[in-house]
């Protein structure tokens, strides 16, 4: 099944095919790191984490980059506010990232590579651009002359005169054109700075990224990635600057998430709408935020509010309530013989047939542009049929297998199953009191029986009464990460 991609610089779908047969290179603009992230940074890198699970999944080998923009503005302010070094910030702020999205599940990437670690290679990727003369030097800093690529706007699909009209010059810049972009910035005074050839300064944020992406992939990516605020001017930039390089294009698929609003506004720190990764994440599992972000097709904005959390919430515990049922029979074993199971199979495939066309569907939706939104529709289908089945009395072993190795696939890209195993320290103490309770039931002393199950309640364990026997398990909770 061939995966089609949403092209931004195209504005259309288009079947993926990569430079290296069974190779991906791709590209993610990670965080600029002076604060610690927030749902919508999250977000983007949450899918594009999804993305990479999938096409590995399908058998791709995948370099996945990630950068880290350790040095700016921003940066060397809350440097002077904390009273520490840019780098301090940086190392900060770097550990805060791993650790909240390792909390998410996702996965780090193969290269987190950091701008000051590579001043050698943006300088010299500078220098050929003032050398050819689509860059030019003035007073210490260095900008990219935007007049002198011909295909500046094709990403974001604005004309040069629909920019011009809505750019400006800030005080102190010394441009040609109001739509020329730094490369290179002098220093001020006491602020971090590297030598270069136009004297010490640092690099302007869109060279990095294209520094650092041919640096670990090469002239040409397959995908490059991240929010759509950066389409323009950071990822239009990019391509301006990669492409009079190198005269080829710099990456053949352009992806980009949409936003997340909270009551309809984009979140923003000037709205005061923000909210970071780490305090959702004390009240909600993780597997619930990467369930309700994937619940929305990634190219549209996905809506904040505490009632579709819950309602989040709720989905992912109905698949879970089945994922446990499911685990329970399994552990029970088949209630046939392995002699008549073989006979139900060979007389009823049906169910065997039912997870195959489930699998399949889920993976034309996941083809179709990651379509997450629409897989989880098929999940939700899956996990009806895996109830009808779950009532059958002679529920066969090597069907129950079979529906845990289709979630386990699933999970596999999507991060959002939990098959848990019940925590050992607890267990003995935990199945004790159960016991006492169904002693009591037995005896019809249900004072005693409601007493212990209100005791379990308190302390978050669920139990639950199955015609294959009593079951039980602890209630969702969120995490701390701190």
């Amino acid at each position: 099944m061939s995966i089609k991609i949403y092209n931004t610089l195209t504005r259309q779908k288009e079947d993926f095919k990569t430079l290296e047969p069974g190779k991906v290179k791709m590209y993610v603009c990670g965080p600029t790191v002076w604060s610690t992230i927030h749902i919508g940074n999250a977000r983007t890198f949450l899918f594009f984490d999804v993305v990479r699970r999938y096409l590995t999944v399908k058998g791709y080998e995948v370099l996945f980059v990630e950068n880290f923009t350790d040095v700016d503005d921003k940066l060397i302010r809350k440097a002077h506010e904390l009273g520490w070094t840019v780098p301090q910030v940086a190392d900060h702020y770097i550990e805060a990232f791993k650790r909240d999205t390792a909390a998410l599940g996702i996965q780090p990437a193969d290269v987190h590579p950091r701008v000051t670690d590579h001043m050698a290679e943006i300088i010299q990727f500078i220098e050929k651009l003032v050398d050819r003369g689509v860059a030019y030097v003035a007073d210490g800093d260095v900008y990219y002359r935007v007049s002198s690529f011909p295909g500046y706007g094709k990403l974001s699909h604005q004309s040069i005169e629909d920019l011009l009209a809505g750019a400006r010059v800030e005080i102190g810049e010394k441009k040609e054109n109001p739509l020329d972009f730094a490369l290179w910035k002098q220093a001020r005074p006491g602020e971090i700075a590297w030598e270069s050839p136009w004297g010490p300064g640092r690099p302007g944020w869109h060279i990095e990224c294209s520094a650092m992406a041919m640096r670990y992939l090469g002239e040409t990516l397959d995908i490059h990635a991240g929010g759509s605020d950066l389409r323009f001017p950071h990822h239009e930039n990019e391509i301006a600057q990669s492409e009079a390089l190198t005269g080829k294009p710099f990456a053949r698929y352009w992806m980009h998430t949409g936003h997340v609003t909270v009551e309809q506004e984009k979140m923003s720190k000037s709205l005061g709408n923000v909210l970071d990764v780490r305090d959702l994440l004390r009240r909600v599992r993780p597997e619930v935020v990467r369930f309700w972000m994937l619940s929305t097709y990634y190219r549209n904005p996905v809506q904040y509010s505490e009632v579709l959390l819950e309602q989040a919430a709720s989905g992912w515990e109905r698949i879970q309530t089945t994922l446990r049922n499911l685990g329970f029979r399994l552990s029970q074993g088949s209630d046939v013989t392995d002699a008549v199971a073989g006979e139900q199979r060979e007389a009823h495939p049906s169910i065997l047939d039912v997870i195959r066309e489930l699998e399949e569907r889920f993976d034309r939706e996941m083809a179709d542009d990651f379509n997450t939104a629409d897989a989880l529709a098929v999940v939700f289908d899956a996990v009806k049929e895996l109830n009808r089945y779950l009532e059958q009395r002679d529920a066969a072993t090597p069907a129950l297998e079979a529906w845990k190795r289709l979630f386990t696939r699933w999970d596999d890209i999507l991060g959002i199953f939990s098959f848990e195993e019940q925590a050992a320290d607890e267990d003995q103490e935990i199945e004790a009191l159960i016991a006492e309770r169904q002693a009591a039931r037995a005896r019809k002393d249900w004072a005693t029986s409601d007493r212990i199950r209100a005791e379990l309640q308190a302390r978050g364990i669920v139990v639950e009464d199955t015609p294959q026997g009593v079951r039980w398990y602890r209630k969702s909770k969120g995490k701390s990460i701190e």
